[in-house]
């Protein structure tokens, strides 16, 4: 064989050998791509509720509900896939701090959009609105709405707008309970501990079809104030902020944000409202 014919073999051995590392290196699933803003490592770390049958609820080893499809929605935007998401329960109180101290990424748990707020986070959204109501025992007939609460013990929450609102436009008629969460607050409704309960409509409507809680409890339905949910951001990430808007309006163009209201919170009888407009 002559020298150009050996150097020409040669070549083509080292061309099959590297199309052969080729094809077998693209059996190897690529990892997945992301976008997601907050850390650049194709993860997120979420804080959400995990007492709030319906929208945000332990559900054997993970979390269930319409804030739980929200946040996945959101983290597949942001190029992070559903096992790439840490979920981190967080009291209603400690949502704020989470975000500051860099605990979580985002909050994606009935956090109520307030000018207050505004001060110490960002917000994405609104994603949906709510109605604070009354949660009360289904033989109740003498509490009809927040006027007629005086002399009562009424439960709610610590660092949620129901309790301020309570404290703000009730303050010496009712005797207003604060617990860590609200599920202690429906535990002690249920036992005769506390005459009602109050929080978000949705938030009620989801405890009310709870099994254990049917026939017993029922939510008056007599909104009161509306709560505006947004996507807890840290103070100032306007790009985290947009990102995430972007998301939301597609949610709710898409109908996926119907679907998911549909699967969660509609066995509950809940009315679901028209969408909001994100950013608004």
């Amino acid at each position: 064989m002559s020298i150009v014919r050996r150097r020409s073999a040669v070549a083509v051995a080292a061309a099959s050998l590297v199309v052969g590392v080729l094809v077998g290196c693209s059996s190897t699933p690529a990892a997945p791509t992301t976008d997601n803003g907050a850390s650049g490592t194709g993860k997120l770390t979420i804080g959400i509720a995990d007492d709030e049958p319906g929208v945000s609820a332990k559900s054997g080893s993970t979390y269930a509900g319409f804030d739980i499809e929200t946040a996945q929605y959101v983290a597949g935007k942001l190029g992070v896939p559903s096992a790439n998401i840490t979920w981190k329960p967080v009291d209603p109180a400690e949502r704020i701090s989470a975000l500051q101290s860099g605990a979580v990424d985002l909050v994606i748990a009935t956090f109520s959009i307030t000018d207050e707020r505004k001060k110490e986070v960002s917000f994405a959204g609104p994603y949906f609105v709510a109605h604070q109501d009354l949660l009360i025992r289904r033989n109740d007939v003498a509490i009809t709405g927040p006027e007629t609460l005086d002399g009562r013990i009424l439960c709610a929450a610590s660092g949620t707008t129901s309790a301020d609102y309570v404290k703000a436009h009730y303050a010496g008629k009712i005797t207003l309970r604060q617990v860590p969460t609200f599920s202690e607050c429906v535990r002690n409704l249920a036992n005769g501990d506390v005459d009602a309960v109050s929080t978000d409509d949705l938030i009620l409507a989801g405890y009310a079809a709870e099994p254990e809680y049917k026939g017993v409890l029922k939510v008056v339905g007599k909104g009161f104030t509306d709560e505006r949910y947004g996507v807890g951001v840290k103070l100032g990430d306007t790009a985290m902020v947009d990102k995430v808007n972007a998301a939301l309006k597609e949610y709710i163009s898409s109908g996926a944000w119907k679907t998911a209201l549909e699967k969660t919170v509609g066995p509950s009888g809940y009315d679901i409202p028209s969408p909001p407009t994100v950013g608004g």
